[in-house]
This record gives C-alpha cells, sequence and structure tokens, in this order.
C-alpha cells in the first residue's frame, strides 16, 4: 500500500516537475502562409542566397516565429542582407522592417570599427541598389556596449541569427537581450537561431557553438519565457568537432581543400531554434 502511495504521489508531481523545466518547451510546427512562401521564392534573391535554403529553411523558420503582416520585426545585425531579403519585402506593404546594425562610430578605432563600416555601407549599397524590395526598411544603429534597439516596446518580433557566440564572446550578451526585452511589446517574440553545441561551453570557446540550455538561461535571465522549440534548422550530420569551429563548415569553408567533399557532405552547422515571449504586464 505505501509503494502504491509514492508511486501515486510521483505521478502526480511529475506534472509539475515537466512545466518547470527549460526542456518541456513543445517542438511545433507551423505552415508557411502563401505570401511568406512568395517572399522565399521572390525573384530579387541572390542565387547564392537560395542555395542556402536547404540550410536555413527560412519559410518553416519565420512561421515558426511567428511573423505576421503589419508586425513591426526587428532583425539584430542582418551581415548581408540574406533574411533581408525576404524580410524587407514581405512586410513592405504591411508592417516595418528594422536592420540593427553596430553603430561604427561607437567603436574604438581600429578593425572592428572598419568591419563594422564595411557591414554598413555594403548593406546600404544592397538597400539602395534595389527600391522595390528595400524602399521601406530602416537601418537603426545601435551602441553594442548599451543596445537600445528602437522605442521601448515598440516592436512584435525581434529575431537573430547566429549572433550569440559572438555576444558571450566580448561580454554583450546581457546587454542585448535586455535590449531585446525593451524594445519588445508585451506578449512580443524574440526568436533566436544559434549554432548548438553537444552541451555547455565557456564564454571564451571559439568554436561558435553553445549550449542550447545557455542560451536559454539567457532569456530567461532577461525576463522571457520560452515558448516553443524546433528542430528544422537541425543537422544530425555535424559532428560539432571540427578543427575551425563551425567556419569549418558550409558556407565557411575553412579547411583543406583534399576535406572539401567530406565537408559539403554533412553541410551548413547544426543549429537551435527557439522562440521566447515577452510576458503581458500583470
Amino acid at each position: 500500500m505505501r509503494n502504491l502511495l509514492l508511486a501515486c504521489s510521483l505521478l502526480a508531481l511529475a506534472p509539475l516537475a515537466i512545466a518547470a523545466s527549460p526542456e518541456a518547451a513543445p517542438t511545433t510546427a507551423t505552415e508557411p502562409s502563401a505570401a511568406l512562401k512568395a517572399a522565399v521564392a521572390g525573384d530579387w534573391r541572390t542565387p547564392e542566397s537560395v542555395a542556402r535554403d536547404a540550410y536555413r529553411h527560412p519559410a518553416e523558420t519565420l512561421a515558426f516565429f511567428g511573423l505576421q503582416p503589419g508586425q513591426t520585426v526587428v532583425e539584430i545585425t542582418p551581415g548581408g542582407g540574406w533574411y533581408a531579403e525576404i524580410l524587407a519585402p514581405y512586410l513592405r506593404e504591411s508592417g516595418t522592417y528594422v536592420a540593427a546594425i553596430v553603430d561604427p562610430a561607437a567603436l574604438p578605432e581600429g578593425r572592428g570599427r572598419d568591419y563594422q563600416q564595411r557591414q554598413k555601407d555594403n548593406l546600404a549599397k544592397k538597400f539602395a541598389d534595389a527600391p522595390a524590395q528595400f524602399d521601406r526598411a530602416v537601418v537603426a544603429a545601435y551602441d553594442p556596449a548599451a543596445p537600445v534597439f528602437g522605442t521601448p516596446g515598440s516592436a512584435d518580433l525581434v529575431l537573430t541569427f547566429r549572433n550569440v557566440h559572438n555576444w558571450r564572446g566580448s561580454g554583450q550578451a546581457e546587454g542585448m537581450f535586455k535590449g531585446f526585452f525593451d524594445v519588445l511589446k508585451p506578449g512580443g517574440v524574440l526568436g533566436v537561431v544559434e549554432h548548438r553545441a553537444r552541451t555547455d561551453v565557456p564564454a571564451e570557446d571559439k568554436s561558435g557553438y553553445v549550449g542550447e540550455a545557455q542560451v536559454i538561461a539567457m532569456a530567461q535571465a532577461a525576463g522571457f519565457v520560452l515558448d516553443g522549440k524546433s528542430e528544422v534548422n537541425a543537422n544530425p550530420k555535424d559532428t560539432k568537432d571540427h578543427p575551425n569551429g563551425v567556419w569549418t563548415l558550409p558556407p565557411g569553408n575553412n579547411h583543406d581543400p583534399e576535406d572539401a567533399a567530406k565537408y559539403r557532405a554533412i553541410g551548413e552547422s547544426d543549429r537551435m531554434t527557439l522562440r521566447f515571449v515577452k510576458p503581458d504586464r500583470k
């Protein structure tokens, strides 16, 4: 009888334990809308961008994050504009796309500032060369030491793709996640895609991978609630033990020429895809 009561007690407590665990967020999938599929299929996208769809799954990823017409969407450090080629045209008639870039003037003179200036100039040229897609895109520069991404409570969706490892290495992760939280409306969503390590890694790790639990903890420390996970960007072929970290794999291809076929067969890195929500005001 005692064993039966113990078993019943454990069963009763099990749902509570599951609810408290960050690993309990359901793996969910959302069918991309026709409008989103049309943006992904747009003939303005570069062939180089389209070639990466097989690894980055943009329609499925953005649908999972809840992208909708009419939203204000902030993409953090869009780089060469891979996702901007989809997001800016999709939101052009209904919504606002904001490309949040590092302000070169906020950095000390040197290679870091020069790199960010090139990134800024290249993105500006990309937008200027294709006004039919980018004329309504907004570019907002931020200081990585004290990041502000817009008026507090103004954004519906904040997106970051494969950036968290950089912020951890530079000691900026806490401030970045706080900035995401501040700019989002209550109920707004933070979507994170990041190279996924096998387990936790030190902040000074140079592989480019980050532990999934570490990213969840960073977001939760800023006030976010984990709302869902997707395996849409998973790659079980990625062994995560490459000599030059994630940059060994495509598209970086930082490896010996004779290993090209090996790494091409693996493809791009294994990636976590996490959706967080800013809680509504009580």
